[in-house]
Parts: structure tokens; C-alpha cells; sequence
């Protein structure tokens, strides 16, 4: 008799699933990018400075964690908004997650100082993109 009472619980039971798997992915970029750095900065001894306007900045791990963190996020976001609005999520998350990471890098190909920095910083941007844009493509709703 009433059908849509049975298949309410397996809807609301996927979204804390849905969620975990989501803040699992930002966690598991979060991770790589760190490890990435780690590898390349202290252990690899690569002096990993950019520049921004005129000035020369080290990149720290802790802005390599926020920045991979804040990225997570707004990928994130931007795929439980379009959830909510097209029924072609999936698709046109990935499509611009894609575009996404070709803008990114623009930053360490313009502003990396030297080839190991610019090398390391594009791995790392490279890295975040191979963790999020699987991990979080696939909890989409289909």
C-alpha cells in the first residue's frame, strides 16, 4: 500500500554513507598532497617557492593541506548543489572538475620559481585531482 514509506530509509541510510565517503576523499587528498610535499620538500630537498606579484613565498605544508582541504570542499559542495538541480550531476561535475584542474595549473606553470618547484607543485595539483575527482565521482547519485 504504500510504497514510498519502504523506500524512504534506503534513501536517507545512503546520505550519512554518501557524506563519509565524501569527507573520506577531501581527508584522502588532504593525505596525498601532505605526503607529496613531505617527499618532495624536506626528504627530496626541493625549495618549493612561488611568485606571487613580486614577491617570492615558501609553500608550506600547512598551506598545501588548506589549500587541498578548501578545494575538497568546494568540489564537494559544488557536486551536492548540482545533485540538487540537474539531474545530470555526475556528468557536468566531472566535466568541470576536469576544466577545473586544467585552470589550476596555470598557478604553479606561471608561478613556480624553477623547474623543481614548478614540477612539484603541478604533481601536487595533479595528485589532489587523482584522489577527489574518482573518489567523489563516484559517490554522485546516478
Amino acid at each position: 500500500m504504500d510504497t514510498t514509506t519502504a523506500a524512504a530509509p534506503a534513501v536517507t541510510a545512503a546520505r550519512p554513507a554518501r557524506r563519509r565517503d565524501r569527507a573520506l576523499a577531501v581527508l584522502a587528498a588532504t593525505a596525498a598532497t601532505l605526503t607529496g610535499w613531505v617527499a618532495a620538500v624536506p626528504v627530496a630537498g626541493v625549495d618549493l617557492v612561488v611568485r606571487n606579484g613580486g614577491t617570492e613565498q615558501s609553500v608550506t605544508a600547512a598551506a598545501v593541506g588548506v589549500s587541498t582541504l578548501l578545494a575538497g570542499l568546494a568540489a564537494w559542495a559544488l557536486l551536492a548543489l548540482l545533485e540538487r538541480f540537474t539531474g545530470r550531476a555526475r556528468a557536468v561535475w566531472t566535466g568541470t572538475a576536469g576544466l577545473v584542474l586544467l585552470l589550476s595549473l596555470l598557478g604553479p606553470l606561471g608561478g613556480g620559481v624553477g623547474t623543481a618547484a614548478t614540477l612539484t607543485l603541478v604533481a601536487l595539483h595533479l595528485v589532489a585531482a587523482a584522489v577527489l575527482l574518482p573518489l567523489l565521482r563516484r559517490t554522485a547519485r546516478r
